[in-house]
């Protein structure tokens, strides 16, 4: 193993770097621009240029790019070389301050959700100064904003530093209420954990559906899952922890902090754990982190996936957004504290999660909805789609005891008086977790639980920083005109929890219970993301985001067109996939065996004294099923010709829904049923055992 601090972020231009390689004034001025947001000058960028190239082409690299991540979910990067005519028929290599800060990718093929005709090709990508640009595959890589000709916002990362100003500016503005003056920023910070699903690379090539689609559209389940608990964190197989270990490397090479990894619950499931990091840094490094997992997977002869549910009957993956506030002159905003001005402080930030969550619970199922995460939430596994935070009984006892005025004796401590003077001590972890809960507090942080592991973190974070944004607002305009801070702090918190603590529930989020008791309370239960999506497009979220300047009515429009487009392509190349498979692969196998079954039949009938009765058995069942199966074959085919008849988009994707992942699933459950009857020789796709147990 390599020297850990000399190979941490040896392929990153961060500060260390900069400090080294750029004169001081440059060094000075863009640092300004990086921690306080200020213009960045031509001749200053042409300085950095010159410098972040010169150290690049140190390290070999001959190329650049512009990585910048449109609303496909994944990265993209257009690569140019340093290589510059140098008038006398040879080259020099060159970087001026205008590559550095704007590309001009093609922009006509990236979704746009009707922002842009297709022939309005034109994109600006545009320097994020916030994030450092690092060397990946010999090519050095700037990370960018992404936006049309016009101005509007292609990309995840334009709305996300956008919701990372808007919550910065309202969170100081509570901060000086509380005598801080001198904090310069508050930062939305997030530790992502990935969850992932390794397997052999030879087996993952013989289903087409996993290389498709990401997910397996057939399979019995195994006689072995997950039952024996015997996967989770258990000893790391000698194929994965080399893997493990080259990831670590080529992570940490990149700057990012990997920190923990494990087995997961799964077989062949595992996790990945970061430290925290600013939002929109963790957001580039947890795109880095899944594309690596990737391509070292395959060099080690193996296959990565991380789609929400790529096997039916075992745990599907998830990403656990840890969220929280951390102002640069004081430290972590949901961290209890130690006095009781810091509790104060706490009990108002928490306050005003606690309403986000519960005003703007349809936009957090929004932000997590996806057409692979239906698969997953709502199973024992998972949160289910209804959004509720847990608290814990400390915590809940302190706000309950607020709320009526008693006095707070819990957690054997000594009974204390209730006021904002005097506010209880929370040890860091007063409290359980609560693996079921959408929205947990863990102690100074909150884990968002409901993403999909294949999820950019942007979306959720996005809609995370703006909601508490908008709540502390509020909570400013009420405060700042006070003439007596303390009586309406108190005042407010105890208003703010009784009026939104329907949204605590620290019970088990799995029970059935819940989903009545939730009704109850009159908490939204969005239970797909053909449910959830048209209340990204209400006046309530239209109003959220333009009031912050995170999107236009126009972006956000553009981004329901997305992902409502998303889904029904989604489920319409897994039906396509399903349909080939049955008649290239399934209905092959299953005449094969009839055949060989019916040709033993009649060898035996014929020779006289023989029991046919099992084979008579097994002949029907599967004659049964084959014709059962050409029935839900047609049913399939004939929905699928039937999406080209709707053009509204919301009835489009309620019939993708309703009617082709209905014919879908019907015509899943004959062919798992085929695969226990036919014999292993002719069933032409790997089986779940062979999937799960083939690293080995």
């Amino acid at each position: 193993m390599k020297n850990i601090p000399e190979l941490f972020g040896s392929m990153v231009f961060n500060n260390e770097v900069m400090r080294e390689k750029l004169p001081k004034d440059v060094y000075k001025a863009l640092r300004k621009t990086m921690t306080e947001g200020t213009h960045l000058e031509l001749d200053v960028a042409n300085v950095v240029a010159s410098a972040m190239k010169e150290w690049a082409v140190e390290k070999g690299v001959t190329h650049f790019t512009h990585w910048f991540q449109p609303m496909t979910g994944i990265t993209a990067e257009k690569h140019d070389s340093f290589i510059t005519p140098d008038g006398s028929g040879k080259a020099i290599m060159a970087f001026s301050g205008k590559a550095l800060v704007q590309g001009e990718p093609d922009a006509s093929s990236f979704p746009s959700g009707g922002l842009r005709a297709t022939f309005e090709a034109r994109g600006y990508t545009v320097w994020d100064t916030t994030s450092f640009a690092f060397i990946k595959d010999g090519t050095l890589c700037i990370p960018t904003a992404f936006c049309s000709y016009s101005g509007e916002a292609l990309d995840k990362k334009t709305p996300l530093l956008r919701s990372m100003e808007a919550v910065d500016k309202q969170a100081r503005r509570v901060l000086k209420l509380f005598g801080n003056t001198t904090a310069k920023r508050v930062t939305a910070e997030v530790g992502p954990e990935q969850e992932y699903f390794l397997i052999d690379k030879a087996v993952y090539l013989k289903r087409p559906d996993l290389v498709y689609t990401g997910r397996t559209l057939f399979g019995a389940r195994p006689p072995k899952g997950q039952e024996l608990d015997d996967h989770y964190f258990g000893a790391i197989k000698s194929r994965v922890a080399a893997f493990m270990r080259e990831l670590d490397e080529e992570l940490w090479k990149l700057g990012v902090y990997a920190k923990t990894k494990h087995n997961e619950v799964a077989p062949a499931q595992h996790e990945l754990a970061p430290v925290y990091s600013t939002t929109n840094i963790a957001a580039d490094h947890n795109q880095l982190t899944m594309e690596l997992m990737k391509s070292i997977a395959d060099k080690h002869g193996l296959a990565c996936l991380l789609h929400e549910k790529p096997f039916a009957g075992v745990n599907g993956s998830g990403k656990h957004n840890n969220w929280s506030l951390s102002a640069d002159n004081f430290g972590n905003l949901l961290e209890p504290g130690e006095t009781p001005h810091e509790n104060a402080q706490f009990l108002l930030y928490l306050a005003a999660v606690i309403k986000a969550v519960d005003e703007y619970q349809d936009l957090l199922r929004v932000s997590v909805a996806s057409a692979g995460n239906d698969h997953r939430l709502g199973a024992n596994e998972a949160p289910p789609a209804i959004v509720s935070i847990f608290l814990g009984e400390e915590l809940t006892g302190v706000l309950d005891a607020l709320e009526s005025g008693e006095s707070y004796n819990g957690g054997g401590k000594s009974q204390m008086e209730i006021g904002v003077t005097v506010l209880p001590h929370f040890p860091k972890d007063s409290t359980d977790r609560n693996r079921t809960s959408p929205f947990a507090f863990t102690g100074n942080k909150f884990e968002f639980r409901m993403l999909g592991s294949a999820f950019s973190i942007s979306g959720p974070n996005i809609v995370l920083n703006t909601a508490v944004a908008e709540v502390l607002r509020q909570f400013a305009d009420e405060l700042e005109p006070s003439d007596d801070f303390t009586g309406d702090l108190a005042k407010l918190i105890t208003r703010t929890y009784g009026e939104h603590k329907r949204i605590v529930f620290n019970g088990n989020n799995y029970a059935p219970e819940w989903v009545t008791e939730a009704a109850r309370r009159g908490l939204s239960n969005l239970h797909t993301t053909v449910d959830a999506l048209p209340e990204f497009t209400s006046k309530k979220s239209i109003e959220l985001f333009t009031a912050h300047n995170v999107f236009s009515e126009a972006e956000i429009r553009s981004r329901y067109e997305i992902l409502m487009e998303g889904y029904c392509k989604t489920l319409h190349i897994e039906a396509l996939t399903m349909v080939d498979l049955v008649k290239g692969e399934i209905i092959p196998a299953c005449i094969a065996y009839q055949n060989e079954m019916a040709s033993l039949l009649e060898k035996k009938k014929s020779c006289g004294g023989y029991d046919v009765s099992l084979e008579e058995h097994l002949l029907g069942n599967i004659s049964k099923l084959s014709a059962c199966l050409l029935k839900k074959l047609t049913i399939l085919e004939d929905v699928i010709l039937e999406t080209k008849d709707e053009s509204d988009v919301l009835k489009h994707t309620i019939f993708y829904r309703d009617k082709v992942f209905y014919a879908m699933s019907e015509l899943r459950l004959v062919v798992d049923e085929l695969e226990t009857l036919v014999a292993k020789k002719y069933w032409p796709l790997p089986s779940y055992a062979e999937l799960l147990y083939s690293v080995v």
